[in-house]
């Protein structure tokens, strides 16, 4: 609401430059102009979105071989052996 808010003023301080000639075109001009800018904004935050959890999901996954690798280690230490199930 606050960018739609600021791009009518923007875009009614532009119009009153060019003049009222074509006035309910340039609504619907402005109106589409407007979705278009806010679907590309859109697209951009959950395309830095999907990279941030993509990025979180690698970490996870390297920590979880990270913890395999150390739980592998302290049962050789303790003299167990792993189950055959457990291999990675």
């Amino acid at each position: 609401v606050h960018l739609w808010k600021h791009f009518r003023a923007a875009m009614s301080e532009s119009k009153q430059v060019a003049g009222a000639a074509g006035a309910a075109g340039d609504e619907n001009q402005d109106l589409t102009i407007f979705v278009q800018s806010l679907l590309t904004e859109m697209q951009g935050k959950f395309q830095r979105m999907s990279e941030t959890i993509i990025g979180r999901i690698d970490e996870m996954g390297q920590r979880i071989d990270d913890l395999e690798k150390s739980i592998g280690e302290l049962m050789t230490q303790a003299g167990v052996e792993e189950e055959g199930g457990a291999e990675s």
